[in-house]
């Protein structure tokens, strides 16, 4: 499996910053000392351009972030500071997204090792998201006339409002948030399909719940291609995440996505969201359950993409 990667995916944050920019570096390292990936499994993206940028984001945003224009507010309200560095790497997430889409094509699955800022809008950033990398993929795709028709399955514990709010008039895009009701952001946006979650659910009632969901989103969706927004933040102990799953139960969750998804054949593109945990290295170990799972899935489990495939070439 193809994951997308660069090493300017972390940039320099004063220490006390909460966001656990280390986790990126820390996530590679870990996949690789595993033997999950090799180096050769990895992609380099380049940055995106303007023009692409442009699909989703409006001119005004962006000519922001490109020339040091965010007030004071809106850099509070991002929850990052602007810096060079942060464009660049904004740019460079949104191109592996874009990338593990493209190859989720070729090949079934991809993985972009960051991405998920699902809570940037057209004309605004906010929750540490600048630019929304899976909207700007979708909506680049469909230019491409590569694909019709796309689902995005958002479990980070924090709905994607940005992305709700983006795709809320496209029949083409269908957007299912399972996320904590009581949880940032305060007014959240309408999906495709909202699922609220009470504070402090566990793995029983979260697993009931998803398996109970997932079917019909795939189903309502006919999609041809899948978004998995894989956030860790609903494991016991995360810094904003107010739920209770268990490192069991969050490898149990990657599973029953990997599964439902793969097992149709639907070609599938994963990115991480957040994820809160008390030390960069347990947010890393936690965000490598799904890259594993789906390596595993894949090893034993790709006669569907196969034949979907061969069906696809047949005259």
């Amino acid at each position: 499996m193809k994951c997308c990667y660069h090493d300017y995916y972390r940039i320099p944050l004063s220490a006390e910053h909460p966001f656990p920019m280390s986790k990126y570096p820390l996530l590679k390292d870990r996949l690789l000392a595993e033997g999950v990936l090799t180096e050769a499994d990895f992609l380099v993206p380049e940055p995106l351009d303007l023009e692409t940028l442009a699909q989703v984001h409006t001119a005004e945003y962006l000519h922001k972030l490109a020339t040091a224009g965010l007030t004071a507010a809106e850099q509070r309200r991002l929850g990052l500071p602007w810096s060079d560095a942060l464009w660049r790497r904004s740019r460079l997430a949104a191109g592996g997204t874009l990338l593990a889409a493209r190859r989720a094509l070729a090949e079934g699955l991809a993985a972009n090792l960051a991405g998920g800022t699902h809570h940037a809008f057209a004309d605004h950033g906010e929750g540490f998201c600048v630019l929304n990398d899976v909207a700007i993929a979708i909506v680049q795709l469909r230019a491409e006339r590569s694909i019709q028709r796309a689902v995005i399955i958002d479990l980070d514990v924090h709905q994607g409002n940005g992305t709700a709010a983006i795709f809320a008039d496209s029949d083409e895009v269908f957007t299912f948030s399972m996320h904590g009701e009581k949880n940032y952001p305060a007014t959240k946006m309408r999906s495709s399909l909202d699922v609220g979650l009470a504070d402090g659910i566990g793995d029983e009632e979260y697993l009931e719940t998803l398996n109970r969901h997932l079917p019909e989103v795939l189903d309502r969706a006919a999609a041809d291609i899948a978004f998995y927004v894989a956030g860790v933040d609903v494991v016991a102990g995360d810094r904003y995440g107010k739920l209770a799953l268990s490192e069991e139960g969050l490898r149990a969750r990657e599973q029953v996505i990997v599964r439902g998804v793969r097992s149709r054949g639907l070609p599938m593109v994963i990115v991480l969201a957040g994820g809160y945990a008390r030390t960069r290295e347990r947010t890393a170990e936690l965000h490598s359950h799904v890259i594993r799972e789906a390596v595993a899935y894949e090893r034993g489990g790709s006669a569907a993409w196969v034949k979907r495939q061969s069906r696809s070439s047949s005259p």
